[in-house]
């Protein structure tokens, strides 16, 4: 085989490389007559030819042009600076890694690949031993100095193999361990709260998909689907605990178990898929990547308020609940700024990893460090308005029944009766304690009746006190899940209508294509109640159910005075789960954000009295029957709350574009 060489980079030439020597190293009997063309070139060139022909924006170190022709095989360019780069990296001499490039481009030639891992093995070991043959050590174990061959003893050609080891593109490994990433990243939510696995394991799918570059978007959504999807799951995989509660409901749901958890694999594999597959594209520069990733991942949290009928369960900010001063930032700039800070913090640490010579990714980990320094401060801030505001409030107390789901379901009428009765005395018999109090609240459905237009509320008369309660609500023909709010008297005062209904819960999205227990008619949306107590109005928001987890969902437009927001649910269906952990800790995101303290009474527990600063200031366990005192005070508000959800993703969007914008000028001076 015989070798021309062109000098494009007058540089190459002090290296005395004998090329003819190389090439004819890697000689096949059926090539012995073959010719090659080595272009000796830089950065610039090789760059220009790799986004060209291969559409990736960036210099690389050896080039392969296939000519097809058994004689004449083809074209390697091979880039100096590149080659310069690496060889100091791997601690070897430019000469050797050349060598290394053009056996490697010359196999190309002969049709060597290495795209699918069993060939590439077999690309790796021919490499070897044509090095070998002229005087070069293992290419691959850079560590292992003159032990490159693994002779010298058994431990040592252990930990040679384990340097080896890596991450090929589209490997079983890679996807198993996005896989595990994914799983461990949910980790960081209630009730573990271990934040650090959360961050560790966006951490890691990042680093590994930004590694992955490719223009194709969806090769670049299959590269990290296994990871998006393990996370989807491990975090919602409780949803579908409400199929086992009730007998019945199993009976005629349980075949929906594996359906439902592929769904929301499938589902949440595209979901979250989406911040990644943003950076993942080869033309998103270093320096950008990780406000692309930060602002990609805020943007999905945003559409996750309202698209497919809304699910914004578990933003990444709620990693921070158990650092009160973090977790109120959330009253300057919601879940969603505190996601994009934390997000982006984790894509700057990853970038300053991969290049700490990059004075740009030092000023980005600059800014995300900054960042959240000042929503710390604006956090402490509302810690201590919270605390110092202490208005005058009505004296409440939260019931919470705690009787299964299977006791309270309808079966024969006679039984249903029945149930209905025993559940009325259990009610009163737990909140008719010698404590007066002025209002009590019983949880979502608690009252096991129909209640009817021009209806009296016997529970209210009976108790001598207002009384805020759960119940269906039948007018003009439609069903509601209903707040009914009436007087110590038992009349009636207000029912509010849940507004935001549960999917394949309390209506069919899809028809009957899917079975679904419920067809519930929506109510009306936002809208404050008033209620005279004592010669005071008490004004509140109410709230039912997850009708809370969606940011601006509660509060009417306007500047108007509110005491606290009143959240009845039922947490029955997912009995000690995380779900349940985890719709507490999206009820005290709700009162950073709005800085209204909250009343939640749950059928099954957690119910709870909630601060302005989401401090829990008592509770009542999951499946403890019994009732809590107390009074809400510290309303205040918060710049989240004037500016809004919307008005805040605006806000993060300009500030990501003018971040880059400025970058761009840095990089270009």
């Amino acid at each position: 085989m015989r070798a021309y060489v062109n000098y494009n980079d007058k540089r190459w030439k002090k290296y005395n490389i004998d090329f003819q020597k190389i090439v004819q190293a890697v000689v096949e009997n059926s090539h012995k007559q073959s010719e090659v063309s080595i272009v000796l070139t830089n950065d610039k060139e090789i760059h220009r030819l790799n986004k060209k022909y291969r559409k990736i924006d960036k210099p690389t170190n050896v080039l392969s042009f296939e000519l097809g022709d058994d004689i004449l095989l083809g074209d390697i360019y091979i880039s100096l600076d590149t080659v310069k780069k690496e060889a100091k990296q791997f601690g070897i001499s430019v000469q050797e890694h050349t060598a290394h490039m053009v056996v490697h481009g010359v196999l190309h030639l002969l049709g060597y690949d290495h795209i699918k891992d069993e060939d590439a093995v077999v690309m790796e070991n021919k490499e070897i031993k044509i090095l070998k043959k002229i005087g070069v050590k293992n290419p691959y174990v850079h560590e292992s100095g003159v032990y490159s061959d693994f002779e010298c003893c058994p431990g040592e050609r252990f930990l040679s193999r384990l340097k080896r080891f890596k991450i090929r593109k589209n490997s079983v490994w890679q996807y198993l361990i996005l896989f595990i990433l994914g799983g461990v990243a949910s980790l960081g939510f209630a009730p573990y709260y271990m934040w650090w696995a959360t961050i560790l394991g966006i951490a890691g799918a990042y680093k590994l998909v930004v590694s992955l570059e490719d223009d194709n978007i969806w090769k670049s959504l299959l590269h990290v689907f296994s990871f998006s999807a393990a996370y989807a799951m491990s975090m919602f995989w409780w949803v579908l605990h409400s199929i086992y509660v009730v007998p019945e409901l199993t009976n005629q749901f349980a075949v929906w178990t594996i359906p439902g958890l592929i769904g929301i694999g499938l589902l949440g594999g595209v979901v979250f898929a989406i911040p990644f597959m943003a950076v993942s594209r080869v033309h998103v520069k270093t320096s950008y990547r990780p406000f692309v990733f930060a602002l990609a991942w805020t943007f999905v949290l945003w559409l996750r308020e309202w698209l497919f009928t809304g699910f914004p369960w578990n933003p990444i900010a709620n990693i921070t609940m158990i650092s009160p001063v973090l977790s109120n930032s959330m009253s300057l700039w919601g879940a969603l700024g505190l996601t994009f800070v934390i997000i982006g913090l984790v894509a700057a640490v990853i970038e300053l990893i991969n290049n700490n010579k990059n004075k740009l990714n030092w000023v980005n980990f600059g800014i995300f460090v900054a960042l959240l320094l000042i929503g710390g401060m604006f956090g402490r801030e509302n810690i201590y308005i919270a605390q110092e505001n202490t208005n005058v409030s009505p004296i409440i107390r939260i019931v919470q029944p705690a009787t299964s789901a299977e006791q309270k379901a309808t079966h024969s009428r006679a039984e249903a009766l029945k149930n209905a009765e025993q559940n009325i005395k259990n009610l009163i018999s737990l909140s008719n304690a010698p404590e007066k109090v002025d209002i009590t609240i019983f949880p979502e459905t608690a009252y096991p009746f129909v209640v009817l237009d021009d209806d009296a509320f016997p529970l209210a008369d009976v108790l001598q006190t207002n009384v805020i309660s759960g119940a269906s609500y039948y007018s003009k023909g439609k069903m509601y899940n209903s707040m009914v709010v009436a007087s110590q008297d038992g009349e009636i005062n207000k029912i509010y209508n849940k507004s935001h209904l549960v999917p394949f819960g309390e209506y069919r999205p899809f028809g009957d294509i899917i079975p679904t227990p419920g067809q519930l008619n929506k109510g009306d949306g936002p809208e404050l109640i008033t209620m005279f107590l004592n010669d005071r109005q008490f004004i509140f928001a109410p709230a039912i159910c997850y009708e809370i987890i969606f940011s601006d969902s509660l509060l009417p437009k306007g500047n108007m005075h509110i005491d606290a927001i009143i959240n009845i649910t039922n947490d029955t269906w997912f009995g000690n789960t995380p779900g349940t952990y985890q719709h507490l800790d999206m009820v005290r995101r709700y009162a950073i954000e709005s800085g209204l303290p909250v009343v939640r009474s749950n059928y099954s527990g957690i119910s709870a009295f909630v601060a302005s600063d989401g401090s829990i200031e008592s509770l009542l366990p999951v499946g403890e029957a019994g009732y809590i005192d107390g009074m809400v005070t510290g309303a205040h508000k918060t710049p989240y709350r004037l500016i809004g959800r919307d008005g805040w993703m605006l806000i993060i969007f300009a500030f990501a574009c003018c971040a880059m914008l400025v970058i761009r000028k840095c990089k270009g001076k």
